[in-house]
């Protein structure tokens, strides 16, 4: 070990010596936080770690043979691919589709069980982005761990795509944009332009790739998508977290449910009486045609307002926040989830 780190020793000499700097004033402090603060800081305490165990084995296996990820993240590869790592997997089943044969893709986040806002991240899933030469985060707040992965393991040569800095989005944005059609075009054409920046030599590979993606691959997503607009346009609806706000919009329903409501509940922060109360009356007074809700994130509080929306002859249809399942394709995820809401919408207005 020590033979293997002697052309880096002072690299990791140094990554030792700023954690145990950093973790001593952490255990200072850490003693008159709250309970809340307390937990920001043991995740930092453990993400720290697992960037210092993924630079140290790291750089064992530059010294001696190649690293070899073994978790969902992986970065070992065929020889000329692009290396490519997605935070969570619907955006990494895009970047799949567009880069083909010609690179290799993985997603951190691919448990439909597993929620993106508090994963802890692993040594493999470190050392994955470390070999990454595209990165893409989703940004906004909504994977915090995967962007400190990155600032942990400069590459000079990497290309990032944070999503929410290609929208220019501010915290507190939504950062569900995958639920957005037009969001999800612009960013496959992104993916598509930082795949030729890295590949020139293989560009219009990437451009045939593109237009099978949008043009074959998204054609019933959009066809779905277009129908409903089309029959339920001003229909109101009613949802459990702010995910499907992003696409209300484009399906053209009247999405009424307390944005506040929708965005404590997203957040795992606390609802106030008002938001639940008025969610309550709009369910109880039939003012919306259905209500839509994130099976991922299924509160006590929100399984209490999918029993009411039933007891009240309201259509319950369910979402997920990543692909479900963990093998379906973003077109194959989506579509799905938009056939199961028109069905509803037919059940529920006759239509």
């Amino acid at each position: 070990m020590k033979r293997r780190l002697h052309g880096a020793s002072w690299v990791l000499s140094s990554a030792v010596l700023r954690s145990v700097v950093w973790s001593s004033a952490v255990w200072r402090s850490v003693a008159s936080r709250s309970v809340a603060s307390r937990s920001v800081v043991w995740r930092s305490v453990i993400l720290s770690g697992v960037v210092l165990s993924a630079t140290i084995a790291t750089g064992c296996d530059r010294a001696g043979a190649p690293a070899a990820a073994g978790t969902n993240a992986s970065n070992t590869s065929g020889a000329g691919k692009v290396q490519i790592v997605a935070a969570e997997n619907f955006w990494a089943s895009i970047a799949s589709q567009i880069a083909g044969s010609r690179g290799e893709v993985s997603a951190i986040i691919a448990d439909p069980a597993q929620d993106p806002h508090d994963y802890q991240p692993t040594t493999a899933d470190a050392r994955a982005v470390s070999g990454a030469r595209l990165a893409i985060v989703n940004g906004v707040g909504y994977d915090r761990w995967a962007s400190q992965l990155l600032s942990a393991s400069p590459a000079p040569h990497r290309v990032v795509l944070n999503i929410g800095e290609l929208f220019a989005l501010k915290e507190g944005d939504n950062p569900h944009r995958w639920y957005d059609p037009a969001d999800v075009d612009a960013v496959a054409n992104r993916i598509a332009e930082d795949l030729k920046r890295l590949d020139p030599e293989h560009a219009g590979v990437y451009d045939q790739q593109l237009a099978s993606f949008e043009q074959r691959r998204l054609a019933r997503y959009h066809a779905l998508i277009a129908g409903v607009a089309r029959r339920y346009a001003g229909v109101p609806i009613g949802a459990s977290e702010s995910i499907f706000a992003m696409q209300a919009p484009a399906l053209g329903l009247r999405l009424i449910t307390p944005p506040t409501f929708m965005n404590a509940i997203s957040e795992g922060s606390d609802v106030s009486a008002q938001d639940v109360l008025r969610t309550q009356r709009q369910i109880t007074g039939r003012q919306i045609k259905l209500w839509i809700y994130n099976r991922q994130n299924a509160t006590p509080q929100i399984q209490r307002l999918n029993a009411l929306a039933r007891a009240h002859g309201i259509p319950v249809v369910t979402v997920t926040e990543t692909l479900a399942p963990e093998s379906a394709s973003f077109e194959e995820w989506q579509s799905d989830q938009l056939a199961r809401l028109a069905q509803a919408l037919r059940e529920a207005t006759g239509r």
